[in-house]
């Protein structure tokens, strides 16, 4: 007998699942590879020969804001479409600041706070389309926990980096430049406090990379207590939340610190009380172990606070209320133009809400906190609505990153950051794409109908 060589009709005679079938990319993957861009790339690398200083990940955020739009004249991309709270405030927030640009520009500008103007303009028009690429882009449970594990798993990554400059003073930011990019600045990523070094991993300031671990911190808790509650491999992930954590101690921030006191508070009060009691331990012993390993390291954050009347980054912080209350007062309601408040031209305001007022105005500066607060409330609604617990556990850890930023934006200029701002508007849009995948499952009553009719 001869060996018989299959054909193509007997290939096509096989089982469907001998096949592995080929997804296409969707929102989740247009979504996941900016992701990857803005967290393994350093911040301070921009495009060369461009004439405004742009980085990749911005680049592709325009490029995925421009396909959400032209899925929002089709019905056959797959793109959600309807009310929404995030989608409703990203759009009154772009509105408030299109309307402060056409305000500013109006009359005369100098040359380069146009330049500044046009340069912000387009940043916030790049956050806007991931968030909304997020919130209806991507439309299932599946999908949005690729995009929030890719998170995650990047966050470690930044989390070693940061790490590695911390303990062994090595920088690997300096061996990620690729061709074509050019730095913007040429501080490092490593600086000094309390004669400790204070590292930035690929972010561009040792705050931002706090503020970024703080938020990334309670996800990759999720993925892992998600994991083993299904049964599935959940050791990676917990390793994800462990070096996170390190990393969010090795910013030596005070914003860091206050922006994981707030996810604490958040989970401590959704938790059930045996989680509760679980985590504590936990806790504990990591504390133990930084006191252990990196002697001196508690006794800096513990004079962070107990020092604050003497510091001087605290009396900086406060002083400049008086020049910000007289530019309000000019321009109250749109502000001054976002971007056109500037150093070392103006003075700096280590404060969001001071800066947004100033630039955009009372209208800009409640439609840039809604984003997180209409944030809060999708993921708070979508945890009442399901009774899965996954998804009841991922809208409580949404609302606890998404305290981060609010947090944060009173204790240095958020926005100005570029990695915080995206994993901020990138929380939003998940809470908001986690709604619509809670209202999209059938009703109890549908699933009884659908059983009945299947038997």
């Amino acid at each position: 007998m001869g060996i018989h060589s299959p054909s193509r009709t007997d290939v096509r005679s096989r089982p469907d699942d001998f096949f592995i079938p080929m997804r296409r990319a969707d929102g989740a993957t247009l979504v996941s590879l900016f992701v990857v861009l803005q967290f393994i790339i350093p911040a301070r690398l921009v495009i060369s020969r461009l004439p405004l200083s742009l980085s990749p990940a911005s680049v592709v955020a325009l490029a995925i804001g421009l396909c959400w739009l032209y899925a929002q004249f089709t019905n056959t991309l797959g793109v959600a479409k309807g009310p929404n709270p995030v989608r409703t405030l990203l759009f009154l927030y772009i509105c408030s600041v299109l309307a402060t640009y056409g305000v500013a520009t109006y009359g005369y500008l100098p040359p380069q706070e146009v330049n500044f103007a046009d340069h912000s303009l387009v940043l916030a028009l790049a956050s806007v389309g991931i968030a909304l690429s997020v919130c209806d882009g991507v439309r299932s449970q599946d999908r949005l926990n690729l995009v929030l594990k890719t998170i995650a798993a990047l966050g470690a990554v930044i989390a070693v980096i940061g790490i590695l400059q911390f303990l062994v003073d090595v920088d690997l930011t300096q061996y990620l430049k690729l061709p074509g990019l050019r730095y913007t600045a040429d501080f490092g990523s490593i600086t000094e406090r309390a004669a400790m070094r204070r590292v930035a991993s690929t972010t561009g300031h040792p705050i931002e990379f706090g503020v970024v671990c703080a938020m990334l911190l309670p996800l990759a808790v999720h993925l892992a207590s998600n994991a083993a509650r299904r049964s599935q491999p959940s050791l990676r992930w917990w390793l994800c939340a462990g070096l996170i954590a390190v990393g969010l101690m090795f910013s030596i921030s005070r914003s860091a610190i206050l922006g994981a006191a707030g996810v604490g508070v958040v989970l401590f009060l959704g938790w059930t009380t045996r989680r509760r009691l679980q985590a504590m331990p936990v806790v504990l012993a990591f504390l133990v172990l930084i006191k252990v390993t990196v002697p001196g390291l508690l006794g800096a954050f513990y004079n962070l606070f107990t020092t604050m009347g003497q510091d001087d980054s605290i009396r900086y912080r406060t002083h400049d209320y008086e020049v910000a209350a007289t530019q309000i007062g000019k321009h109250p309601w749109l502000g001054r133009g976002l971007g056109t408040w500037y150093a070392p031209e103006h003075q700096v305001f280590d404060n969001q809400y001071l800066l947004s007022l100033v630039e955009v105005g009372i209208l800009g500066l409640v439609a840039f906190l809604g984003i997180f607060l209409a944030g809060i409330y999708a993921a708070l609604r979508a945890r009442s609505m399901s009774s899965d617990p996954g998804e009841r556990d991922l809208g409580l850890t949404l609302v606890a990153m998404l305290v981060v930023p609010i947090i944060g934006c009173a204790t240095f200029d958020l926005a100005a950051f570029a990695t915080a701002t995206a994993l901020a508007f990138l929380t939003a849009g998940a809470a908001g794409s986690l709604l619509r995948t809670v209202r999209s499952h059938p009703a109890p009553k549908d699933v009884e109908f659908a059983t009945l009719d299947q038997t």
